[in-house]
């Protein structure tokens, strides 16, 4: 890597290392943001063009909330790395659902920061009451997809927090249903807490087994059900409040041990549910989503793109530090809302409500034809 990618990515470490178990001040996330803006300007050039078109510059921009968001459409027209393509580590892509030929890229040099972006959240919001546990993941792993984020994402949390007896049963030929079945009725007779690890979708086929075989288990105090994603381009779209309702029957893992991760290929850090974390500190069970201090969240008006106030919907802009090498601000297709607690999803942008995102995505073309 260039010397100056060195000493951005140094600096965003220590910022992790700092703030990996509190929030940040304004003035120090402010200023590693700018950093990280110039640095990106430099070096990202059909980001750069797009800033240029919307009159944003590092000489005009002060504060990180004025720093232009790419459209995440943006990842799939344009090569948005600030290191040569060639000499990456790896390439994470899309899965491509609403167009398989148009996949989102964004380009790892070194997992460095990745890795630590996703470690440190992890223990905070996931297994805050303990280091290890035994955990079976539903999805593949990073031996399986290498181009995927969230396979390596599953691959850490086993190598980072799993005991010796963590396994993934998604193999070539799919999820091993059978020898998942035993494992679970394993750790049931060993009274040994399990978590289960998987894509959203993973466990409707998982729950269609269960109940065709028959089967239903106690799990053990402290067991816990992650998920991550939900239902877009799958065959049947199911409740999540249904699915919630068939974790505490075939499992007997209620509402508060259950978390679904918010996270997405473009984006290198990730948000949580705070259902596990605000009942292990034993106040009111919170349920709107939370990430790092690396992390802030815009949500805008979705015709203006202008900010809007706490409790109104709109259109959500994440600014992650972590993304170092493509942009630090990216502007999704996910609407929500902001509360005291947190931040709410509620689906994908559609139609009408699209029309500031996409004059965004016009002028990141248009910028760099």
């Amino acid at each position: 890597m260039r010397e100056d990618s060195v000493k951005i990515t140094t600096e965003i470490i220590a910022f992790i290392e700092r703030y990996k178990e509190e929030d940040s001040s304004e003035k120090d996330y402010n200023d590693i943001a700018l950093k990280l803006f110039k640095f990106q300007f430099q070096y990202n050039q059909p980001y750069k063009k797009f800033c240029q078109a919307k009159r944003k510059t590092p000489l005009t921009v002060k504060h990180w909330s004025q720093i232009p968001p790419i459209p995440i459409q943006g990842f799939k027209e344009l090569t948005l790395s600030c290191e040569p393509v060639d000499e990456v580590k790896a390439v994470f892509m899309t899965s491509g659902t609403t167009n398989p030929n148009a996949k989102g890229k964004n380009y790892h040099p070194t997992f460095e920061v990745w890795d630590r972006s996703m470690k440190y959240p992890f223990k905070q919001f996931v297994l805050p009451n303990c280091e290890k546990i035994t955990t079976f993941v539903l999805s593949p792993a990073e031996d399986l997809n290498k181009n995927s984020s969230l396979s390596r994402y599953l691959s850490n949390a086993v190598t980072f927090f799993g005991t010796e007896t963590s396994r993934f049963f998604f193999h070539e030929n799919g999820l091993e249903m059978k020898g998942l079945a035993e494992a679970l009725r394993e750790c049931e007779k060993r009274k040994e807490p399990v978590m289960l690890l998987g894509a959203t979708f993973a466990y409707v086929h998982l729950l269609d087994y269960l109940k065709e075989a028959n089967l239903q288990f106690k799990l053990a105090s402290g067991s816990r059900i992650f998920d991550t994603g939900g239902f877009k381009g799958q065959s049947r779209e199911v409740e999540m409040e249904k699915l919630f309702e068939d974790f505490a029957e075939f499992f007997q893992v209620g509402r508060t041990k259950c978390i679904n991760m918010y996270g997405m290929t473009e984006l290198c850090s990730q948000m949580y549910d705070q259902t596990i974390l605000s009942s292990y500190l034993g106040g009111e069970v919170i349920f709107d989503k939370a990430g790092p201090a690396w992390v802030k969240t815009l949500v805008l008006d979705t015709n203006t793109l202008e900010p809007v106030k706490e409790g109104d919907v709109g259109v959500i802009a994440h600014y992650d530090l972590a993304n170092w090498n493509s942009s630090l601000a990216i502007l999704t297709e996910d609407i929500g809302y902001k509360t005291k607690n947190g931040l709410v999803l509620l689906g994908r942008v559609k139609g009408s409500e699209a029309r500031g995102c996409s004059i965004a995505v016009d002028q990141l073309i248009q910028a760099n034809k």
